[in-house]
């Protein structure tokens, strides 16, 4: 394999942006185009409602009329400001939280005037002012709430992210990948090389931030790259089929979502059997969600599912901080099969 050594530097020190580590963490905005999102929306402002009814009523007996009579002041005005961070969901999870606090605010003075000016106007003046004040607060609060629960995720993310260290990509898949280069690189040093490229490309997106949504594209040229090293030593054994006719290759999906799900299928359903087995990939649009299936051979004979539940466990917790309600992640063994099925919402680049 001749390869100088001026190529083989600069091939090390490459690092393209995408693979950088960033200098500092990043608190991500919420996405308000998220199921959970809207729903805490609704719910902290129903919240802020009762609270100001408790607040300004001088006696309990007085709470319940103050209660419904807020009700038929906040709810309407309180579901449009919902539906407009929906609809600007996609401008809103771009912005840093300054802009996003003065934008969510906007929306809500915005939302509030539209009601009272000509749904439900108010019977006496000052209480359009303490309209525009409560939503004003009420929209600060709940920026205020997003940005700490994102604060408090992120110890939960990174440990999320050492689990999916050690439930991915398992250590005695290097020790085999080395051997399997070895074995090939006096016969074929080219697919050597491509071996050990595809070794770097893993180990960098070990390094990467897993906090940023990577393009379903990236992530199944990844799992490629995965299974290129698996044929080094499994050969004809592991046959993989991809159905990706109405896959959207530009849709964003949590960083190696897929791989993990690939080496479980390896692991438990071709490596035992040493006949050549079939593993299917199915990747689809369905209306505005993902659907990806991953299906493998299964066996009756000695399980090793002490490391597939680690990995579908970590799986699903990576789901929930990025997704939160919208995704979800099924298993089911049928006929001879184990069957992975994960949806989640479809964001595009």
């Amino acid at each position: 394999m001749a390869v100088t050594a001026q190529a083989r530097d600069a091939s090390i020190k490459q690092a393209p942006e995408r693979f950088a580590i960033p200098d500092r963490l990043k608190v991500l905005v919420p996405d308000f185009r998220n199921l959970g999102a809207l729903l805490r929306v609704l719910a902290l402002g129903n919240l802020l409602m009762l609270l100001t009814a408790l607040i300004v009523t001088p006696t309990l007996s007085h709470t319940m009329s103050t209660v419904i009579s807020l009700i038929a002041r906040v709810e309407l005005p309180l579901v449009v400001f919902a539906c407009a961070l929906y609809a600007c969901g996609h401008r809103l999870h771009n912005l840093s939280w300054r802009e996003l606090t003065l934008t969510v605010s906007s929306i809500a003075l915005g939302a509030t005037i539209v009601c009272q000016t000509w749904i439900l106007p108010p019977l006496h003046s000052d209480a359009y002012l303490r309209g525009m004040l409560w939503a004003l607060a009420g929209a600060m609060i709940t920026v205020g709430y997003f940005r700490w629960r994102q604060i408090a995720q992120m110890p939960a993310l990174g440990e999320a992210r050492i689990l999916a260290l050690t439930a991915r990509i398992r250590p005695h898949f290097f020790f085999n990948c080395i051997n399997g280069v070895l074995g090939v690189i006096r016969s074929d040093p080219r697919r050597a090389e491509q071996s050990l490229e595809s070794m770097a490309e893993l180990f960098r997106e070990l390094m990467r931030d897993s906090r940023e949504l990577v393009s379903l594209c990236d992530e199944i040229e990844l799992c490629n790259r995965y299974l290129e090293l698996e044929r080094l030593r499994l050969g004809e054994r592991l046959n993989v089929k991809w159905e990706l006719k109405h896959a959207p290759l530009n849709a964003l999906v949590p960083p190696l979502m897929l791989q993990p799900l690939l080496e479980n299928a390896v692991f438990h359903g071709i490596e035992p059997n040493p006949d050549p087995g079939l593993i299917l990939l199915r990747i689809v649009r369905r209306g505005n969600m993902l659907d990806m299936r991953i299906s493998n051979p299964s066996h009756k004979g000695e399980r090793r599912s002490a490391g597939n539940r680690m990995a579908l466990n970590n799986i699903r917790e990576r789901l929930a901080l990025f997704f939160d309600l919208e995704a979800t992640l099924t298993t089911e063994e049928l006929d001879g099969e184990f069957r992975v099925r994960v949806r989640i919402p479809l964001r595009r680049e």
